[in-house]
């Protein structure tokens, strides 16, 4: 039982860090990026090629992992996110699942269809027993460095100059903009780094979760399970809500294996009958 809540608990921390990309730009900024797995995505594919290919150790990949989608999320951001920011819903979510199909097309064209594999090495792989619990040494490197992400995110939503200003852009723009904020380029920073953090999970998971073209179709609705649940007005929502989806979801295919798949999509109905606004957003 305790070694089955400590997968569930680095599945959930990882969820949380491949999500809480999308967690700001749609409860922040307002934007359906339903593209959001496409980075997750990217970052995957450049810790494969830089592992298996060129020799890259594991640990010196995941910076370029993170700056990689990052620098992609920004020119993006700066040449077609931008435009669609006043854009209803709808056309947010048209646009995005475009963009989705496109980076599904390019990627299995350059890279072929086949699963994609990242070299762990030797020092994070197998298990090690303390106090009676069976516990992977890779997930408990993902518990670590996916905690002091979550922290450090909510530090700087809630304590720095950034995130007061990234708030007030999103709440008013025009009145942002004539107290002296850069809401363009507030809004370019942060959608920059919700999309590296999205590669720099797409890189952790990628051995736990596979990869291959069809990564950012698979995980997208999990991405939006864990806003949904946790709600939009706040971090700590979705990193509550990925935990507890995510020790649902791993205890659900241990105890019952032919429904284990429709735990996490039951838990997140019964959410929504009881809290439409999410289980840790306020109500409105």
């Amino acid at each position: 039982m305790l070694t089955i809540l400590f997968d569930g608990i680095a599945y959930g921390m990882l969820l949380f860090v491949l999500a809480c990309g999308l967690a700001v730009t749609l409860g922040l900024m307002n934007f359906v990026n339903l593209a959001h797995g496409a980075f997750a995505m990217a970052g995957g594919y450049v810790t494969s090629i830089l592992t298996m290919r060129m020799g890259v150790p594991f640990l010196a990949t995941l910076p370029i992992a993170f700056a990689a989608p990052a620098l992609l999320g920004l020119v993006l951001e700066r040449t077609l996110y931008r435009h669609l920011y006043s854009r209803s819903h709808l056309d947010q979510v048209l646009f995005c699942i475009g963009l989705v199909f496109m980076a599904v097309a390019a990627v299995d064209y350059t890279m072929g269809s086949q699963q994609q594999f990242v070299a762990i090495p030797a020092w994070l792989q197998g298990r090690v027993e303390v106090l009676g619990i069976q516990m992977g040494v890779y997930r408990s490197f993902i518990i670590l460095v996916c905690g002091v992400l979550a922290l450090a995110l909510q530090l700087v939503l809630t304590r720095t100059r950034f995130g007061s200003r990234l708030r007030a852009a999103v709440d008013d723009p025009r009145v942002a903009r004539g107290l002296g904020i850069n809401v363009g380029a507030i809004f370019a920073v942060t959608f920059a780094v919700g999309s590296g953090l999205a590669g720099f999970g797409g890189a952790l998971g990628a051995e736990l979760l596979g990869l291959d073209p069809t990564f950012p179709l698979k995980f997208m609705i999990y991405f939006l399970i864990v806003v949904t649940v946790g709600g939009t007005t706040s971090i700590t929502g979705p990193f509550l809500a990925s935990l507890l989806l995510g020790v649902a979801d791993v205890a659900g295919k241990y105890y019952v294996p032919g429904f284990g798949a429709f735990v996490i999509y039951t838990l997140m109905i019964a959410v929504l009958v009881v809290r439409p606004q999410g289980l840790f957003a306020r109500a409105r």
